[in-house]
Parts: structure tokens; C-alpha cells; sequence
């Protein structure tokens, strides 16, 4: 029976694995990495276009996009193109206005339970943490994007569909990137392996949009910390320097 019990076992987790992802070299990895603001714009641009229809950006608001490079009045133009939900006023009614840069980027759905009628029972997660929230963060996402194959014979429910890095490997997500899919602002060519690397990139940001602050902040510390380690050793090689 334990026999039994433990093949079983062995054969869910089995069927639950995906192969890790590759290794990518993104810039904003390396110690002293930064985003490159042109990738941040084009994954934006991206997630406004491909996967804002089903996923939310909760953390994230209109003015924080400064940090990609847009000027205060794109941010208030692009906040006013969405109706926020607001009040009560004072009839005690809750009523829509366009946004505002202080606005966070609304949700797609009204709740969870609009978003999984409207996806087959499973829910769109949040984007805002999701290269934080996933095992090998931004290789896991990219390799999802572009981790469509056609189905080798394994056995899927009706609308899901095979992807080769998704535990499991049966997905509820469509393949949301398609060649030439987007428009680039600055002209450059959407394949899906740039789309998936751009919204990557802009994902990133989004799960941690300090990290360049911290990064230069952490630079600083070591500088300071190693120019006092200097000084207290000069200190004590003088102090000691008459002492044999």
C-alpha cells in the first residue's frame, strides 16, 4: 500500500513538472544594472495593448510611469484615457471620472469572480509582483510567453493549451503574443521574442520600481564603508607604530 501510495505520489509530481527555464541575460540582473528605458516604454506599451484585456497592475500607478521616460503630460493624458470608479459624492452615489496621474491603473474586472467568468474558471493574476511571486522570476515569465508548442498528445480540457515551460504544461492563457502583434512606437520590429523580452523588462520594473535607487544607494554604502576601513587602519597602524 505505501508502495502504491508513494508511486502515486511520484507520478503527480511528475506530471506537475516543467523544465526550468533558460537563462537570459537581462541588464537590470547585474549588480549594477539598470533598465533600458526604451525596453521599459516598449513592454508598457505591451502590457496596455496585449495584457491589460485580462491582467491588473494593482501597485502600480499613472505617475509612477515617469520612470520610464514619460513626461508629466503624457502621464496626464494617458491616466485620462481611463474612467475611475470614485466617490461617494454628495448624493452618496459612486460615479466614473477620468483618471488622474495619482490614480493606480485600474483592473480589467470588477472582482474576481467577473474575471473567472470571463476566463473559463481561472483567475488572470495580478502583473504588479509576478516576477517576484514566480521560481527564476523574469526567465520564468519570458519563457511562458514564448513557450507555446503544438501539443505533443497530452490531454487537455477545453481551453487550455500546451505550453512547455507551465507546470503541468496545460495552461488557461491563449498565446497572447503573435508576430507583428504591436506597433512599436520607435519603430522596432515585434517579434515575439522582443515583445515577450520588452513586457518582460517593464514587469521587472513594476515588481520592483526602487531597484535602481537601491542599487545606487548600496553602491554608496560600500564606498563609504571601505574608505572607513581605510581610515581605521590607518588609525591603528599610527596608534601602534611606536609599539614593537
Amino acid at each position: 500500500m505505501k508502495l502504491l501510495l508513494i508511486c502515486l505520489a511520484f507520478t503527480s509530481l511528475m506530471a506537475e513538472h516543467a523544465p526550468t527555464p533558460p537563462k537570459q541575460d537581462w541588464s537590470f540582473k547585474k549588480p549594477n544594472g539598470t533598465f533600458d528605458r526604451s525596453a521599459l516604454q516598449r513592454g508598457f506599451q505591451v502590457y496596455k495593448q496585449v495584457c491589460s484585456t485580462c491582467h491588473s497592475l494593482k501597485y502600480i500607478s499613472f505617475r509612477h510611469l515617469k520612470a520610464l521616460g514619460l513626461t508629466e503630460a503624457e502621464i496626464k493624458v494617458l491616466a485620462s484615457q481611463y474612467q475611475i470608479k470614485d466617490g461617494p459624492n454628495d448624493s452618496g452615489d459612486m460615479f466614473e471620472r477620468p483618471g488622474r496621474p495619482s490614480d493606480y491603473i485600474p483592473s480589467p474586472y470588477a472582482n474576481d469572480k467577473q474575471a473567472r467568468a470571463a476566463n473559463n474558471g481561472a483567475l488572470p493574476p495580478d502583473q504588479s509582483l509576478i516576477i517576484k511571486a514566480r521560481e527564476h522570476g523574469a526567465d520564468y515569465v519570458y519563457a511562458i510567453l514564448t513557450g507555446f508548442k503544438e501539443n505533443p498528445n497530452l490531454k487537455l480540457n477545453p481551453g487550455q493549451y500546451y505550453n512547455e515551460y507551465f507546470p503541468g504544461h496545460a495552461i488557461s492563457m491563449a498565446p497572447p503574443l503573435s508576430e507583428g502583434l504591436v506597433i512599436y512606437n520607435d519603430g522596432t520590429k515585434a517579434t515575439i521574442d522582443q515583445m515577450a523580452r520588452d513586457v518582460t523588462t517593464f514587469l521587472a520594473w513594476a515588481s520592483e520600481p526602487e531597484i535602481e535607487q537601491r542599487k545606487r544607494l548600496g553602491f554608496k554604502v560600500l564606498l563609504y564603508l571601505l574608505v572607513m576601513v581605510g581610515l581605521f587602519y590607518a588609525t591603528m597602524r599610527r596608534i601602534w607604530s611606536g609599539i614593537k
